[in-house]
Parts: C-alpha cells; structure tokens; sequence
C-alpha cells in the first residue's frame, strides 16, 4: 500500500511559482470518467537550482472519514538518476494513464473517496518536494446534498440507512 502522509486537496496545494507543480491536460473541471487517459505535467520549479535524484509520479485514491481509512495506487512510476534515467530539473515531465473503472469517487456523509495525481521529488540535499492534482473520477451525485421527497413542511432531510442487513432463510 501507498503511505498516505500528505492529506487530499481540495484544489492546487502549492502555488505554481513554489517547489513542484502538477497540471492535468486539458479539464479544468478535472472530471474523468473509467477508461478515460489521464495526462499532464509536472514542473520542478524550486529544483532548477539542485541535483534531482529521483522522481516519483503516482495516481492514487484515498478514502477518508469513519473508520479506517483506505488507499491504493492505480499508477506508479519512479525516475532515478542513480538507474540512468535522465531527470532535467529544467525541463517538465510528462505522465499518462488509462483510468480504472473503479472505485469512484464519492462525497458522502460518512466517507469520501478522493483521487489524486502525486508527483515526489528527491533531491541531492536530502530535501524532498511534494505537489498534488485532486481529480474526480466518475460523476456520481454528493450524496451530502442529496434529499428524501416527502420531508415535512418542506424542509430536505437527510436520511441514512440503520438497519442491519439480514440474511434471508
């Protein structure tokens, strides 16, 4: 599993003139669907002036709210300039990736599913840099604003389901 220790964005963490910067191709509303090709670009903006040795470029989920807490990893790649990849601080980077058919993301009361492109950079000081792109994959509802029909007096309720699942004899 992939460690999940910087938390999900809800738009760019960093401003593009600092550290590194992610950019997808092409959405501004950076909604994708399953089977789409995810793309973009990656930035190394404050390694202009230092020794990259390596670069990690990963497509990840996350799930977040009660109980534990789950990730995975759709795509992942690693540069290492100690393997004889060429990593140009100065030049982007480029990745792609056909998305999966699941799971999507999802905005309820109780969890939220949250995808991400991650792009880590590991420098010769020992510092590294992180920058993410939040994404959606899929276009299901925010089960938040959902409402039951039939509330009284007009007023949106929402409701979640208690009842325990029985098996049938």
């Amino acid at each position: 599993m992939f460690p999940a220790t910087v938390p999900f964005p809800p738009t760019r963490q960093t401003p593009p003139s600092e550290q590194i910067d992610v950019r997808l191709d092409g959405r501004g509303a950076r909604l994708y669907f399953p089977g789409e090709t995810i793309s973009g670009s990656y930035y190394l903006n404050e390694a202009r002036e230092s020794t990259v040795d390596a670069v990690e470029i990963s497509i990840v989920w996350q799930t977040e709210g009660k109980g534990n807490e789950d990730c995975g990893v759709h795509a992942f790649w690693r540069l290492s300039s100690q393997e004889g990849d060429w990593i140009d601080p100065l030049q982007p980077g480029r990745f792609s990736a056909v998305l999966p058919p699941s799971p999507l993301s999802y905005e309820g009361n109780l969890i939220k599913i949250r995808w991400r492109v991650r792009v880590r950079a590991f420098l010769a000081n020992g510092k590294q840099l992180v920058d993410e792109a939040a994404f959606r994959l899929g276009n299901l509802p925010d089960m938040r604003t959902l409402s039951w029909s039939g509330a009284s007096s007009g007023e949106n309720v929402e409701r979640e389901e208690t009842a325990p699942l029985r098996n049938a004899e």
